[in-house]
């Protein structure tokens, strides 16, 4: 049997609750990781097992405190993520994730959480087309619209545009009753959640009201020419190839786009023909054009979303083998 190791951690300027969480919620996630004991006493944490396992553990409670020490709001997310990077062995600490995306109207920062995340940030930060690919929960719409928000707020753009497909309705909104706000609101929701969120519902109504944010349907810009502005296209796998050409020729100077999708997602008839899927394989080698891969790790919701995803993938996977290899 090994023998037993024991490491003391100080937890002196740090808050406690912030970095242990409700009701001890992070140490019990720590602990279901730790093949040994983790104590609390007073401001020192006791960890006691076998030594490679303690030096693990040590570790990432240390990544941890020094992020609690930046002042940020530790979530759940942020353990488990923590945990998933000292198994990956690259080196890496949630708290080199730095630098605010955009300061909320309450304001708080909104921050990359992953590594992926941070290469993302980068990206648009750097290049004019962005376009990021990656399953649910990774936060490739919410990001882009921060990052817009923030340029908008330095006066780097004049406006923000949010543009998603209505793949629902066949792109064809005339037919449906209303007026075109009724219209397309199913579809554009979830862009007007995220800008509430980051500004609030007062401002996000002001900024509508004004013509500084555009929510629209992909339809709708057809024969515009966009010039200082930042836009976003939300759910890119459902566009066909000729969409995404008239979305990506819309640009004029000094604007920047970003384009978003997760390709396990297309509600096209011919998944085949995704305009997301052209663009991978079209764009890719155009300097000033970049492409970001997100995947399972960096799904920042609950953290069971990330599972959900691996065994649906894993399923994916094997009919996709079938399929290749039916014998």
């Amino acid at each position: 049997m090994p023998k037993e190791h024991s490491e003391t951690l100080s937890l002196a300027d740090v808050d406690a609750l912030n970095l242990l969480g409700v009701g001890d919620r992070h140490l019990k996630i720590l602990e279901e990781d730790f093949d040994g004991r983790i104590t609390v006493r007073g401001d020192k944490v006791v960890l006691t097992g076998p030594r490679p396992r303690v030096d693990e553990m040590a570790a990432v409670l240390l990544d941890l405190i020094e992020l609690a020490k930046t002042g940020r709001a530790v979530s759940e997310q942020d353990v488990h993520y923590a945990l998933g990077l000292r198994r990956e062995q690259h080196g890496r600490r949630l708290s080199e994730l730095e630098g605010a995306v955009f300061h909320t109207g309450r304001g708080a920062a909104v921050t990359p959480k992953t590594y992926g995340q941070k290469l993302y940030v980068e990206a648009m930060d750097s290049h004019d087309i962005v376009f990021v690919i990656g399953p649910a929960g990774t936060g490739k719409s919410f990001l882009a619209i921060a990052h817009g928000l923030a340029l908008l707020r330095e006066r780097k753009v004049e406006r923000l545009l949010l543009v998603r497909p209505a793949v629902e309705a066949g792109e064809s909104l005339g037919f449906l009753p209303g007026d075109l706000q009724e219209k397309i609101d199913p579809y554009i929701r979830p862009l007007y959640d995220a800008l509430t969120d980051l500004v609030g519902a007062v401002k996000t109504k002001r900024l509508i009201e004004s013509g500084v944010v555009e929510a629209l349907p992909l339809a709708y810009m057809r024969g515009r020419t966009l010039n200082s502005a930042y836009v976003v296209l939300d759910e890119a796998q459902n566009t066909t190839m000729m969409q995404m050409k008239m979305f990506l020729t819309r640009l004029g100077n000094g604007s920047q786009a970003v384009i978003t999708g997760d390709i396990t997602q297309i509600d096209l008839e011919r998944p085949e023909s995704s305009g997301l899927i052209a663009a991978s394989k079209l764009l890719a080698h155009i300097e000033g054009i970049r492409f970001i891969t997100l995947d399972q790790n960096d799904v920042v919701r609950h953290h069971l979303v990330r599972r959900i995803i691996e065994a649906f993938e894993q399923v994916e996977a094997s009919a996709r083998q079938q399929q290749e290899d039916p014998a």
